[in-house]
């Protein structure tokens, strides 16, 4: 799309209308992209709240560089699916 926008005293009804339809549908879909998104942060962050909670639980510190390094990489999307978390 255009990032222009277009004189509007230019267009007849029809046109308004379809370019409102067009709006509309992008508008959709970059909601849905962004509720994706969202979630994929929340299972980040719930997995590295997991991960700290156990790490605390059985003596070690909370967090460490390493830990910060791989949320850091995941969230850039760099890490492996299944890999081993850095220090873990």
């Amino acid at each position: 799309m255009d990032d222009t926008f277009p004189d509007l005293g230019s267009l007849d009804n029809d046109e308004l209308k379809a370019l409102i339809a067009q709006l509309t549908a992008e508008e959709t879909e970059i909601s849905y992209r962004r509720r994706i998104l969202h979630g994929k942060i929340d299972i980040l962050r719930a997995e590295l709240v997991n991960r700290l909670r156990r790490k605390h639980e059985g003596g070690g510190a909370t967090i460490s560089g390493d830990d910060v390094q791989a949320l850091t990489d995941i969230l850039a999307g760099r890490a492996g699916g299944a890999e081993e978390p850095a220090g873990g």
